[in-house]
């Protein structure tokens, strides 16, 4: 079924888009930061505790095995959404940062070494920079940055000249936060692979807008965040190949990550136990299953359709706005567009909007070296989600126009 024709029904299932924020109903053009949640998603959660409560993997009865056999498949659906070869290969975590920094910490901490270089690219969100440059203070390694032009696209022949016999990583965004950039994942793992260097791509964006497989870019990690995808918060997923999972040490420490232990040694569990210490996020893997279930029965190719479809009708509609400047105009795009607006504040801008029901966020986006690229302190953004339509792009133009003529 395509989106477009069911458009009705698919907004019908969220819940919290009936309210009315200052006296108008809610538009919600925040889906960068977080998307909301289906009615499915939600009822997965509370049956949870309603019914199936209970710690996974160690329990014998049945109220347990319950809960292992709906976390278990919360994995299962994972790997069939982004086309890993095995459920060993999916990892769940907090989200895409815990996911890089898990990265960083064991297969990069036990495999670089000073001199060393890492790449990535100018448009990375602070969760794909932060984490290197702890390594780099650890390790010694450089970190090496591959830039974009001005309508916020990197050049692929630019990374091919960057990479060399030194170069153990490409750490890149599939789709930039702040400027709806879609990367070409695929052939830059291919630029990393050809020198023998791993590619890791930030998924966190990319996961809920358009289809994913890891099979077919080749990549040697993917992350994901579950809230970003009509799922819940908290939860997320490190994908990563099974011999480099096997290589590994473990990041965390602790119960469920063991097979034994004795004071003068531990031997670690199976994979992908191995990266999962603790007490799971149960609640959180079942509803991101759930939320997979959601985009699943829409298609994502269908997804990925209307909202191009959607973006097209939102840029062209807010490019007739005079004074208004889109940030990062890429030949592909996903659901994101930032703008200025000549002469006020972004901040200024978003607070007037909400006054007519609009969310959208202001500010850079946990991407700051793009607003110094860009040489603004912020933006004002609109992500989109499969909820959205073009009555909320006509309500957000109608609240630009109305906030202009008070603060200009």
């Amino acid at each position: 079924m395509a989106a477009t024709q069911n458009f009705a029904d698919i907004r019908a299932q969220f819940p919290i888009l009936n309210q009315q924020e200052n006296g108008h109903p809610l538009v919600y053009l925040d889906n960068g930061a977080t998307s909301q949640k289906p009615q499915m998603v939600i009822d997965a959660l509370a049956r949870y505790y309603r019914q199936e409560n209970a710690n996974v993997h160690r329990g014998v009865y049945g109220l347990s095995e319950r809960a292992t056999e709906k976390y278990e498949g919360a994995r299962e659906k994972v790997r069939q959404f982004i086309n890993a070869a095995s459920t060993k290969e999916v990892v769940f975590v907090r989200g895409t940062t815990e996911a890089i920094n898990l990265v960083a910490q064991s297969w990069a901490r036990e495999n670089l070494k000073e001199g060393d270089e890492i790449i990535v690219t100018e448009m990375e969100h602070h969760s794909n920079i932060v984490p290197w440059q702890l390594l780099r203070d650890q390790l010694g390694i450089r970190l090496n940055v591959l830039r974009m032009n001005n309508q916020g696209e990197i050049c692929l022949g630019a990374l091919q000249g960057m990479v060399s016999e030194k170069t153990k990583l490409v750490a890149a965004t599939h789709m930039s936060n702040a400027l709806g950039t879609i990367n070409p994942v695929k052939e830059m793992t291919e630029i990393a692979h050809s020198v023998g260097a791993k590619m890791l791509v930030d998924g966190a964006q990319a996961c809920a807008h358009m289809a994913i497989d890891v099979a077919d870019i080749g990549c040697d990690f993917y992350a994901l965040s579950g809230h970003k995808m009509y799922g819940p918060t908290g939860i997320g997923v490190l994908y990563a190949k099974e011999t480099l999972l096997e290589a590994m040490p473990p990041y965390q420490g602790g119960g469920d990550m063991i097979y034994s232990v004795t004071f003068e040694k531990t031997e670690y569990n199976v994979l992908p136990y191995k990266f999962e210490a603790g007490t799971p996020n149960i609640s959180g893997a079942i509803g991101l299953g759930a939320a997979i279930d959601f985009l699943t029965a829409i298609g994502m190719e269908q997804v990925a359709g209307f909202e191009h479809e959607l973006l097209a009708y939102a840029t062209e509609s807010l490019s007739r706005i005079d004074g208004l400047q889109i940030i990062g105009q890429a030949k592909n795009k996903g659901g994101v567009i930032s703008f200025i607006i000549e002469g006020v504040h972004p901040h200024d801008m978003a607070t007037l909007m909400d006054q007519d029901g609009i969310a959208v966020r202001a500010s850079h986006h946990c991407a700051m070296p793009v607003m110094q690229h860009f040489n603004v302190p912020a933006t004002v953004r609109a992500s989109l989600g499969v909820y959205n339509n073009k009555a909320d792009i006509d309500r957000l133009v109608s609240a630009i126009e109305e906030a202009k003529d008070m603060l200009l």
